[in-house]
């Protein structure tokens, strides 16, 4: 199972159910799962049962087809997208990617340059300039309150406080449900990130800061100088 037959399913279902495909995700994800374990029995991986091994690869390919759902949109916008890993281990960068490299850095003083932890970034290729940094995981749990983290390091510098933070998540768990009473997940995506947008075939209470999918463009739009 690779990234190629994951994205032949999401066209397949995007035939059917067309904008709102986002919506099914989760279920995707669980027809994936059924392949993969197929493919795992032929090869099992040494001292891991399968449930490890899927939880790589669902965390993996969710970023890629994240990436691949976004990336028309965002380039009619005018925007570029880059996966986050390209710029942390490329050696070998184009001089476009290595100035948007240097515009996302967190200065430590005297421990150096470090880029976030983001899986997605979002820039304009006039100027390099980075426009939003986006981490996508299956649940909030798995890495919301580093995003938070990462959003106020961005803050801090004058050349990086723009950079809007953003959370993608099918929200497996439910904890963005319901703004009262609020989780601990949700509050922090509230207060400290620029917003979350969820891939689920439930409703969520909405907020200001928490959407579901289908309003991820309009707000990037606004992002437009």
């Amino acid at each position: 199972m690779n990234f190629e037959e994951i994205k032949k399913l999401y066209l397949k279902k995007k035939e059917l159910f067309g904008v709102k495909t986002y919506k099914y995700i989760s279920e995707l994800l669980k027809e994936v799962k059924e392949i993969h374990k197929e493919d795992w029995l032929k090869h099992p991986t040494l001292n891991k049962d399968h449930e490890q091994s899927w939880r790589a690869f669902k965390g993996k390919n969710l970023e890629k087809l994240i990436q691949y759902i976004i990336t028309d949109e965002v380039e009619k916008l005018g925007f570029r997208v880059v996966n986050g890993n390209k710029l942390e281990r490329s050696t070998n960068l184009s001089k476009e990617l290595s100035q948007v490299k240097r515009n996302l850095v967190i200065d430590y003083g005297e421990f150096g340059l470090h880029l976030p932890d983001v899986d997605i970034i979002i820039y304009n290729p006039r100027n390099y300039k980075v426009m939003a940094a986006i981490s996508s995981k299956v649940t909030l749990r798995e890495r919301i309150a580093q995003t938070g983290y990462w959003k106020f390091k961005l803050f801090q510098d004058e050349v990086t406080k723009h950079i809007k933070v953003y959370f993608i998540t099918p929200d497996e768990d439910g904890t963005l449900t319901h703004k009262k009473p609020t989780k601990k997940g949700r509050a922090i995506v509230e207060v400290d990130t620029d917003g979350c947008y969820v891939l689920s075939e439930n409703d969520i209470e909405e907020s200001e800061n928490v959407k579901m999918f289908d309003k991820f463009i309009d707000d990037l739009k606004k992002l437009i100088d």
